[in-house]
């Protein structure tokens, strides 16, 4: 591999500095079985979203790769398994100090292949080795327990991995949910394969790439790159699989968990969400109006938990609004290379159109364009797929823009007049991934939290999450858990163990001819 490149020193766009840091002289394709394969199926270009031009060309894995890369797994997942919990929680946190060194040059990449600033990436990147960090602890302290069952038997039971896991990651958020999903199915004793987003499987290759430094052996961590429609499919249809993982939207949540059950394969699904932030008079109105910029408008708006819905108390709905206007028409938005820029572009040219096609829906029923809107008047934001941040007014829950998923930098602003009316808005809608609530008032911000069906609520914060605590949502945000012990648990299933100990223990059937 070539020596670190620092920010300071990467002339912008230059992506083939950057990547050699990782791959050297790779070709870039799939790694399987601890090595770099080139696809051979149909071409497809990875975009800069800062840019709109491609930089790289890749060619699909397909299915005759994919059944290399798990037939690979599935004999790497025995050795993997073989090994002590203290063996495998050691190599967990190798990778974790091997994600800590290179984070200048994984935020990089990540910032040049996905558009996200690289403020935010350096902070995403440490977020995954704590990732790694966090499960290596737990490695040596999976057990089961034994269970007082009314017989002589001894029962116990033991954890134990499925197998080989399939999971399939998105392009708003590539190297983090990397992270998030292969990190406990390693601690669990599983191998992961790894399909991420065509769009961006750049940083799930170079930790690919930095988890065979610190000591993972071949096999244990596949990297599928390639298209969803062939070697996604076939990657989550194949019968080497044993658990899918999906993070993505909910209609291709659906699509793959019907998949999944024509095989008998568990699913857990992160989907998508339309939360509700819901805002109080006698919140921190200043305070506030930073958190709810935070919590639509970082990363772009393309975060599944974004606060997208701004419930807003009437009495101060003016001041309030005026806060938040003020507040977006004032956000650097740009290249992302730069240190300053807050938002940077959305990530490809399709989810760009959908969301100036539902800025325009909103219009059409009425909502009112406060703020953004427009592309920056920049001249490094010409090319790209940069939006100004985005403030609708006069929503209200009916609208098709408070009831679908928008995916970008666009805030709805919705009045209520107390708090069971604020509560009946939030649970209107049939998303559940998340929601908050800005208040002075400590037996509302509870009462609140307990009544909205999310599966991760904050007061008066928004967007903090950690690899500690489980996440997931409720209806059509997905099921089953990712992170915290709850997350671990979705990689392993209880094996009951009975033995016999009485010295002649009755049988009570069959014959048994004298001898």
């Amino acid at each position: 591999m070539t020596a670190s490149t620092s920010v300071s020193s990467l002339a912008p766009r230059d992506y083939t500095r950057v990547m050699a840091v990782f791959f050297g002289d790779m070709p870039i394709g799939s790694w399987i079985n601890g090595k770099m394969v080139p696809g051979t199926g149909a071409e497809f270009d990875l975009i800069d979203p800062a840019t709109a031009k491609p930089f790289l060309t890749l060619r699909d894995a397909g299915a005759e790769l994919v059944d290399v890369a798990m037939s690979a797994a599935a004999a790497a997942q025995k050795i993997w398994w073989s090994k002590t919990p203290s063996d495998r929680g050691r190599i967990l946190w190798q990778i974790g100090q091997q994600v800590r060194a290179a984070q200048e040059d994984l935020a990089l990449l990540e910032t040049v292949g996905a558009g996200k600033p690289i403020r935010d990436t350096r902070v995403e990147v440490l977020k995954v080795a704590e990732m790694f960090e966090y499960y290596a602890g737990w490695a040596d302290k999976l057990h089961g327990d034994v269970i007082p069952v009314p017989t002589s038997h001894l029962n116990y039971t033991r954890p134990e991995p499925y197998g080989v896991v399939t999971q399939i990651t998105p392009w708003n958020a590539p190297v983090f949910t990397a992270g998030w999903q292969v990190a406990p199915a390693l601690c669990a004793g599983n191998a992961a394969v790894l399909k991420p987003s065509e769009m961006t499987p750049l940083t799930s290759l170079a930790l690919a790439v930095l988890a065979q430094k610190a000591g993972l052996p071949d096999g244990v961590m596949t990297v599928l790159t390639g298209l969803g429609a062939t070697t996604g499919q076939a990657a989550t249809t194949h019968d080497i699989t044993r658990k899918v993982v999906f993070v993505g939207s909910p209609r291709t949540g659906a699509m793959i968990a019907a998949q999944a059950a024509r095989n008998v394969v568990p699913c857990v699904l992160e989907l998508g969400g339309k939360s509700a932030n819901i805002v109080f008079d006698d919140a921190d109105l200043k305070r506030t109006a930073l958190g709810a910029q935070a919590a639509i408008f970082s990363g772009a708006g393309q975060s599944c938990v974004a606060g997208s819905r701004l419930l807003v108390q009437r009495s101060v709905l003016d001041r309030f609004v005026d806060l938040v206007v003020a507040g977006a028409d004032h956000i650097p938005v740009g290249d992302p290379l730069n240190a300053a820029t807050q938002i940077g572009p959305i990530n490809n040219a399709a989810q760009y159109q959908t969301v100036q096609n539902m800025i325009a829906a909103g219009q059409a029923e009425g909502a009112q364009l406060l703020a953004g809107g427009v592309r920056p008047g920049d001249a490094a934001c010409q090319d790209g797929y940069f939006l100004r941040p985005t403030v609708l007014g006069q929503v209200r829950n009916d609208m098709q823009i408070a009831r679908e998923e928008i995916f970008g930098p666009v805030v709805s602003v919705i009045a209520f007049d107390d708090e069971d009316e604020a509560i009946a808005i939030a649970n209107d809608n049939k998303f559940g991934l998340a929601g908050a609530v800005w208040t002075g008032a400590v037996d509302r911000a509870h009462r609140v939290a307990s009544r909205v069906r999310a599966g991760t609520f904050w007061i008066n914060s928004y967007k903090t999450i950690s690899v500690m605590s489980p996440f997931g949502g409720f209806g059509a945000s997905g099921y089953g858990r990712s992170s915290g012990r709850e997350g671990l648990m979705e990689y392993m299933q209880p094996k009951s163990i009975w033995t016999e100990t009485a010295a002649n223990p009755p049988v009570g059937f069959g014959y048994a001819p004298d001898v």
